[in-house]
């Protein structure tokens, strides 16, 4: 992706205008370079007091501006709001390859004259094309509209090319004076003109449609024929010009750069556990760590729930320098393995592996056995440092010195973390950064391609612009995701900035209107930022979960992976875990301090497990490509509120998904839909017929339904969509 001083866009078009007629080539044609303009030079205007005009009309008056010559970078034909732009073209906005990305732009002109506009995409390697030509929006807005779909990862861009259309002028001109009753003697200069254009219409379409062009032409001009049969071949060639039209007047925007991520960037299901609780052994007065060969007797397990991400927490050594005990203690045991982001010892830093869970090479052979089973491991990427890590030694400067002379532990008022070093970017910024580059790159080579970055929001914005710029300069495809609870902007900023996907709120948001609400806001954000739905983490367990039961794992299950294309949850949901450190939103005996051996056999065997529920979920998205995208999110309304309705649609796959979930695990809820028919690819009074993923029913349904959903059954219906014609 472009670095940061860069040019965001390879090579950014300037805005022209040529005085000579352009025919457009072909629809889904490579779109050659236009040929370059010479725009009359300007000067800058003088100060009115220095004004030497000889033309006493052009002096300016007192106290009048100078007269100021047309700009040429304005272009002939004025192109405005361009989208998408992120920060008007300072970042480059996201897409995924196959992502049916929309374009929108404001053009207009002067008097009555038609225009046009087009979408020109170009590569990252530089290629144009295709030619994508813009649709009007509503009336009298000026909006202009059009879609593409990027094919390769990378960076890439796409302006917008406005141009006076003579073919549609002339046609709308025509027809208005023969409505009116005007006769041939009144559209004699029409006939002349309109035959010259499709003259030069006619060098731009392809061979098989020319001779349909000079007939046209031959027709206006024969005088013998009524005007109605002169006219009508003319136009009839409407579409036709439109696709292949003459182009005058041609203006190009800016280039606005895109970055182009591989899909997984936006479609992905993650599923997070600590490798050394994977085969751990725990008993009275003896335990034993799991190791990256115990942890892959767990790869099926997470497969056949359908997850195609393997989150693992941070795998280096752990300090033993304020270490923490079981629960966050101050004191650790000599037993205790201590917190995973507490990283570094004498073992090594951040490049190294704990001992514990094996070499290096256990790890690359972890990374292949999990590919085997679809996995991808994503591994997590902490900037922070125990006491006693190398770099504390090393590079103290990497780290802030106190008053007293000690280093600064992290604080996070009244919260202090004794086990814990942050960095300090400040000090020596081009050291610390060309460190983490070098470690990052490290696990790229061993295979990692997703990084799950923890607490992003603690270090300098312009760094992680530098870091994923100079990552994916050596390769694209890795992906980053931002484990950021923070502030909006700040978590907009990282978005804009390069991480592929973001955390968000969705565990905060516990009514159907909030989420609704939250959704489309993401929905908006979607040029710059892609969320990620957990419903819980090692951190947060959240009170839905603490007290509502099954069913609530199952709603909110339901909701993070039919809302977003991206979902994931923590090993332990499954079992329903659930059980919070009194007056907090956190588990007690939590993973991070301590480990935690899970019978998941036996769990599935009595009938204590969701993971085949997960496993379906997961199986219905691969199997719809409407729920890969986020753009396509619309919402329906239901009359109550503790129920929400959405849907999902792909015209592409001629696959619509629509989805009615409880909020409510208590009991029952009933409510009645208002469907809006066109979002599902109907007409406002058309039957259709659904089946339901989850049971298997199937109902015949209009714009209104009665729904009643039972939580102790399914407290949802996932419904695909089937028109009865």
């Amino acid at each position: 992706m472009p670095k940061p001083g860069q040019p965001a866009a390879a090579e950014a078009a300037k805005p022209t205008s040529t005085p000579s007629p352009e025919s457009a080539r072909p629809a889904g044609s490579a779109a050659p370079a236009p040929a370059p303009v010479h725009a009359p030079q300007t000067t800058a205007a003088p100060k009115p007091e220095q004004a030497t005009s000889a033309d006493p009309a052009r002096a300016p008056k007192a106290g009048r501006q100078a007269p100021v010559e047309p700009d040429p970078a304005d272009g002939r034909i004025p192109i405005d709001a361009v989208g998408p732009s992120v920060s008007g073209g300072k970042y480059p906005a996201k897409a995924v390859v196959g992502e049916i990305i929309p374009v929108s732009a404001t053009v207009y002109r002067e008097g009555h004259d038609a225009v046009g506009c087009n979408v020109v995409w170009r590569d990252h390697d530089g290629t144009e094309g295709p030619f994508t030509r813009m649709t009007a929006g509503d009336p009298g807005t000026d909006r202009w509209h059009a879609t593409f779909e990027p094919q390769s990862v990378g960076a890439g861009s796409f302006v917008v090319e406005a141009f006076s259309d003579p073919y549609l002028s002339w046609r709308d001109a025509v027809e208005k004076k023969i409505a009116a009753g005007q006769g041939v003697t009144d559209l004699a200069n029409d006939l002349v003109e309109g035959a010259a254009l499709l003259d030069r219409a006619a060098t731009g379409v392809p061979d098989d449609q020319k001779s349909r062009v000079t007939k046209a032409a031959e027709a206006l001009r024969a005088e013998d024929l009524a005007l109605g049969i002169r006219v009508s071949p003319a136009l009839g060639l409407l579409d036709l010009l439109w696709r292949y039209p003459v182009r005058e007047l041609v203006t190009r925007s800016d280039a606005y750069p895109v970055w182009v991520d591989r899909k997984k960037a936006l479609f992905s299901a993650w599923y997070e556990f600590f490798p050394r609780s994977e085969g751990a052994v725990v008993g009275d007065g003896h335990s034993q760590q799991g190791t990256f060969a115990t942890a892959q007797n767990r790869l099926p397990g997470v497969a056949k729930m359908g997850f195609d991400v393997l989150y693992l927490p941070p795998i280096h050594p752990i300090g033993r320098v304020n270490r923490k005990g079981r629960n966050n203690a101050l004191v650790a045991e000599d037993s205790d393995v201590g917190s995973p982001w507490a990283i570094g010892a004498e073992e090594g830093g951040h490049d190294a592996i704990h001992p514990n869970l094996g070499t290096l090479e256990d790890f690359r052979a972890f990374v292949a056995a999990a590919a085997e089973h679809g996995l991808e491991v994503a591994m997590d990427l902490a900037l922070q440092c125990a006491p006693d890590h190398p770099w504390v030694k090393e590079h103290p400067e990497w780290f802030t010195t106190r008053a007293d002379g000690t280093i600064a532990y992290a604080e996070n008022p009244p919260k202090k973390y004794q086990d814990i070093y942050p960095l300090n970017f400040d000090n020596d910024p081009e050291g610390i950064r060309q460190e983490i580059r070098r470690v990052v790159l490290h696990w790229v080579a061993q295979g990692v391609k997703i990084f799950r970055v923890d607490n992003p929001h603690t270090k300098p914005v312009n760094f992680w612009h530098w870091l994923i710029a100079e990552v994916k300069d050596v390769d694209p495809d890795v992906l980053f995701l931002a484990e950021a609870f923070t502030r909006p902007a700040m978590m907009n900023g990282l978005g804009k900035v390069g991480f592929s996907q973001s955390y968000t709120y969705f565990t905060w948001r516990t009514s159907a209107w909030e989420m609704r609400e939250y959704c489309e806001q993401l929905v908006a954000s979607a040029d710059h930022m892609r969320p990620n739905f957990w419903p819980n983490t090692p951190d947060i367990l959240h009170e839905t979960l603490q007290h509502g039961g099954p069913p609530m794992f199952k709603i909110r299950a339901v909701l993070a992976s039919m809302l977003m294309p991206s979902w994931g949850v923590y090993a332990g949901y499954e079992l329903f875990e659930h059980v919070a450190r009194p007056g907090a939103e956190e588990y007690l005996d939590n993973e991070k301090f301590e480990l935690r051996p899970r019978d998941w056999a036996g769990a599935e065997a009595a009938g204590r497990s969701l993971a085949g529920f997960l496993g379906r979920l997961n199986a219905i998205r691969r199997a719809n490509p409407a729920l890969h995208w986020l753009r396509n999110l619309r919402f329906h309304e239901i009359d109550n509120p503790a129920l929400l309705c959405w849907s999902k649609r792909d015209p592409r796959a001629d696959n619509t998904v629509l989805v009615i979930c409880s909020f409510d695990s208590s009991g029952d809820q009933w409510g009645n839909t208002t469907l809006d028919m066109p979002a599902l690819g109907l007409d406002w009074h058309e039957r259709f017929v659904v089946t339901d993923q989850l049971t298997g029913g199937t109902y015949d349904w209009g714009q209104r339904n009665a729904v009643r959903l039972d939580p102790f059954l399914e407290p949802a219906h996932i419904l695909s969509v089937r028109p009865r014609r």
